[in-house]
């Protein structure tokens, strides 16, 4: 299972580094441990303008949790950081976003390709009312694509059955180039 983890302004525990590594330590418990993780990346925030640059990575984890509890405990981990989702995309102390687990597709493949489909104003718009996986955006985006490489660069999206790499690789050069390791 993999996670996205993000945050770019000060949160109770320092900076956006700081607050990713403490993150990291807070998700741990009996039933969900790390296996490994990217470095961090400095990272334009999005979408463009929305506010100061980003710190993201990526973790793997093994799980004895249900795909519905781990988003409830990612959201709990986020919350307890001071995360505020009263605006969709706007800048946050951490974003955690369950990005695959294992080869699931939630609710259904329709309505996950209905949503990698949407046109970005509505995406800004609208909030998936249940659980989607894969992420939906996964496919888009450098910021989540260049840290994911680095741990699970072979693994295939269970919709396009295109690699980590491929995805990656299909990204215009100017994005992948703002994307920088700290």
């Amino acid at each position: 299972m993999l996670v996205a983890l993000g945050g770019n302004v000060t949160s109770s525990f320092g900076s956006p580094a700081q607050t990713l590594l403490k993150a990291l330590e807070k998700l741990e418990n009996e039933s969900f441990q790390v296996s490994t993780q990217s470095g961090f990346f400095t990272t334009p925030s999005f979408p463009p303008g929305s506010g100061p640059d980003f710190v993201n990575a990526v973790a793997c984890y093994v799980t004895s949790f249900s795909a519905p509890r781990v988003l409830a405990h990612l959201h709990a981990v986020e919350k307890a950081f001071g995360r505020d989702r009263k605006t969709r995309w706007a800048p946050r102390t951490l974003d955690l976003d369950l990005l695959f687990y294992g080869d699931t597709i939630l609710p259904d493949a329709a309505t996950v390709q209905a949503w990698i489909d949407m046109p970005i104003a509505r995406q800004t718009q609208e909030v998936p009312p249940e659980l989607l996986l894969p992420h939906p955006r996964i496919q888009d985006r450098a910021f989540v694509l260049v840290p994911l490489a680095q741990v699970a660069p072979d693994l295939r999206h269970p919709l396009t059955g295109k690699t980590v790499q491929e995805m990656l690789s299909a990204l215009p050069a100017e994005d992948k180039a703002q994307i920088r390791p700290m």
